[in-house]
């Protein structure tokens, strides 16, 4: 299994989820740090990934290379992240064929309709508790 996790500024929602899946999912998981920024990649990377790129490019080709794109709904949308965020990244993510599990983090002025407004560790236990059903082929619906 192949996981993505996005995400920019500070890079401190990719480092916690990236902790988290260190800590619960097995070795062979291969999380892919991508960062709208060169902090942000730092960041995932010093928490466990096994390899991080950076940029509009990394984030568009590398979108159809995993099976799974983990971040928050803010990578659906263009110019999100303070525009760090580009639409041609929001575009790959979007049309790639990857599973997207997505925390509704209210960043990009995206208000979803019938999620309870949990703090981040919360939604990030319940992520993990979804990538591993998933690694062991339940559905998680």
């Amino acid at each position: 299994m192949r996981i993505a996790i996005i995400d920019g500024q500070g890079g401190g929602i990719g480092k916690h989820i990236t902790e988290k899946l260190r800590k619960h999912l097995p070795e062979d998981t291969e999380i892919i740090a991508l960062g709208t920024n060169s902090l942000a990649t730092a960041a995932m990377l010093k928490a466990g990934a096994n390899d991080g790129a950076t940029g509009e490019n990394a984030i568009a080709f590398m979108a159809d290379q995993v099976d799974i794109i983990v971040g928050s709904v803010a990578v659906l949308a263009a110019n999100s992240m303070l525009g760090e965020l580009t639409p041609r990244m929001a575009e790959a993510i979007a049309n790639s064929k990857a599973k997207k599990i997505l925390l509704p983090i209210n960043r990009a002025g995206i208000e979803i309709i019938g999620v309870v407004n949990e703090p981040l560790p919360h939604q990030i236990e319940k992520l993990i508790t979804v990538l591993i059903k998933l690694r062991k082929g339940d559905s998680y619906v």
